[in-house]
């Protein structure tokens, strides 16, 4: 066994242990579960409701989620992983209330453009998040889920309740605003 697979299995290990601790009603090990994932769950929800205030609030909804449900964790896939479902979910719930509206298509079509620049354009990091941020809703979820989160359609189309090609449409609209958005 590499030195690799030893750091992993500890850092497994300690989970595991962290996670038993929690289950316990041991305030320190769930204050340290928070700490150990509350900034990356906070910078998903953010990327997916874009408001700070919302995410702030979706994260101490996300948090109450997790340790009441806790028992519920099996160890099929990672903590972080299991929380960062409950995360996504949360945010898709939180959208669907304010009236998310995925247009559905019953043909995906990929008729967007390619650019192809004579030279690489600059793109700095704030005009690209500022790009993303002014998508629609449809597109900017499908989009973060896709390209930032590392889902895929048939997972995102499961998440939101859609059709495999809607989401598919949605990422292809979502790219060709961003090419859009980035050459104006």
């Amino acid at each position: 066994m590499s030195l690799h697979s030893n750091n992993e299995m500890d850092a497994l290990q300690t989970h595991r242990d962290l996670v038993e601790r929690c289950r316990e009603g041991h305030r320190e090990a769930q204050f340290e579960l928070y700490r150990l994932y509350s900034r990356a769950m906070y910078n998903t929800a953010l990327r997916m409701v874009q408001h700070p205030h919302d995410a702030e609030d979706l994260l101490q909804s996300i948090f109450v989620e997790v340790f009441t449900k806790l028992d519920s964790f099996r160890y099929e896939s990672t903590i972080g992983a299991w929380i960062k479902r409950i995360t996504i979910n949360k945010c898709i719930n939180f959208l669907k209330s304010r009236r998310l509206a995925l247009t559905e298509l019953t043909v995906f079509n990929d008729r967007a453009e390619e650019m192809e620049p004579e030279t690489e354009p600059i793109y700095t990091v704030e005009k690209i998040n500022r790009a993303i941020a002014d998508l629609p809703d449809g597109y900017r979820v499908v989009f973060n889920l896709y390209a930032v989160e590392g889902y895929d359609h048939e997972e995102i189309a499961q998440i939101l309740g859609v059709t495999e090609a809607t989401s598919k449409s949605q990422y292809s609209r979502a790219k060709a605003k961003l090419r859009e958005a980035l050459t104006t």
